[in-house]
């Protein structure tokens, strides 16, 4: 954790004023217990981004070829990311992240599964929909909104969190959960920007 702790600060010390990164609805955050941290995807910069601007520590998934690359690899997988296969069901990155959410830590993950092109908001994975029905975490949506300019304002909003008692209950499929998701982060797009 130690390592986390000083990663985050390094990256608050320099992301925040090159970016003017303005945290809008951090109050919505759950102070404890297992949280499923949903965001959009338009920069490489989101996790690091998404992440100092809460006090808790977020676990990430990230793509598998990033754990190849020389130190970077090292880096994230200190600062608690851990590596999940694109394009295929892959069980070990599902049971960890289940793992993660039932410690009462919080989830991180990007529902599109990559990042947008266009800026515009992508359909999420099943994925998602999955660890939200399975887990007993609080679902957050999170929307990372401007441009990646230096000195030109980023906003990350914060939403309030989902309930999923109701859909558990009602046997909700995950990807009906992800689409109601990946609503609310829309939502937040459209009133934020």
């Amino acid at each position: 954790m130690k390592f986390y702790t000083f990663a985050k600060s390094v990256a608050y010390s320099i992301l925040k004023p090159l970016y003017r990164i303005e945290a809008i609805g951090t109050e919505n955050f759950p102070k404890e217990g297992g949280v499923l941290l949903c965001s959009n995807h338009i920069n490489n910069f989101d996790p690091p981004v998404v992440g100092i601007m809460i006090p808790r520590t977020v676990y990430f998934m990230a793509k598998e070829e990033l754990f190849a690359v020389p130190i970077l690899g090292d880096i994230i997988r200190r600062c608690n990311a851990f590596p999940v296969k694109r394009g295929m069901s892959d069980r070990d990155a599902l049971r960890k992240g289940l793992s993660v959410l039932k410690d009462g830590h919080i989830l991180g993950i990007f529902p599109e599964g990559t990042r947008s092109k266009t800026g515009e908001l992508g359909k999420g994975l099943a994925g998602v929909g999955f660890f939200a029905l399975r887990s007993n975490a609080q679902v957050v949506p999170c929307a990372v909104i401007g441009p990646y300019k230096a000195f030109r304002k980023l906003k990350v909003v914060y939403g309030k969190p989902m309930q999923m008692d109701e859909l558990r209950k009602a046997k909700a499929s995950p990807e009906e959960v992800t689409d109601l998701i990946m609503a609310e982060i829309q939502k937040l797009i459209t009133e934020y920007r």
